[in-house]
This record gives C-alpha cells, structure tokens and sequence, in this order.
C-alpha cells in the first residue's frame, strides 16, 4: 500500500492507493503517514473515499497516525459506509473531524465533529 500526498491551499491531503485498510497495510500506512507528515505544519486530512474495508487494525493505524501530529487535528474525509460505522461504533467519530466528501475541506463545511 502507498499514501500518495498532495498539497492544496496549504492543506496536506493524504489518500491511501488501496480499497482495504486491514492488518495487512496498518504497518504500512503508519510508516508512510510519519514520513509524508515529518516537518509539516497546518492541516493534514487523510481522504479515505476509496476504502471500502477497514478493520480494527486499520483503526488503529489511523489513530496511530493522529499521535503523530501532536496538537493538531487529523480530519478525515469520504468515508465510506462501511468505514464510517467502524468509526461510529468506536466512537472515533467524535475525535476526529470528519468531512462528508474532500471537497467539504476547502469549503469549511461537511464536518461532524470539531
């Protein structure tokens, strides 16, 4: 698994290039968002629009992930159904802010939790 990275009015937006965040990856996208986060600043939102299958390991690794940036908010945006009740179930949604679509991101709008 790969965590392409791009920048957009400042704001670093991260996509996983995989349809499954499972035991299998988690190791993967921890190492790969520290080296995509070392040294930035400002927003980082993790667009998860094409996972369709994450289980508690994936879950972990995205909580993994926001320690890595300490005093800031990791959001995430596109949940899928299937991703957002692993987060609803958890409660995870009300720790990061959650975007509806990635457009939401630069409007300022879509999120369910500050």
């Amino acid at each position: 698994m790969n965590l392409t990275s791009r920048t957009h009015d400042g704001i670093l937006i991260l996509t996983p290039d995989t349809d499954r965040i499972d035991a299998a990856g988690a190791i993967y996208l921890k190492d790969q968002f520290r080296s995509a986060t070392a040294g930035v600043e400002g927003r980082v939102v993790m667009d998860l629009a094409g996972v369709t299958f994450m289980d508690s390991s994936g879950l972990g690794a995205i909580v993994s992930a926001l320690k890595l940036l300490p005093g800031r908010k990791l959001e995430l945006a596109g949940l899928t159904p299937v991703v957002a009740k692993v987060f609803k179930l958890t409660q995870m949604d009300q720790v990061f802010r959650i975007h509806q679509a990635l457009s939401d991101v630069t409007k300022g709008d879509g999120a369910n939790a500050a």
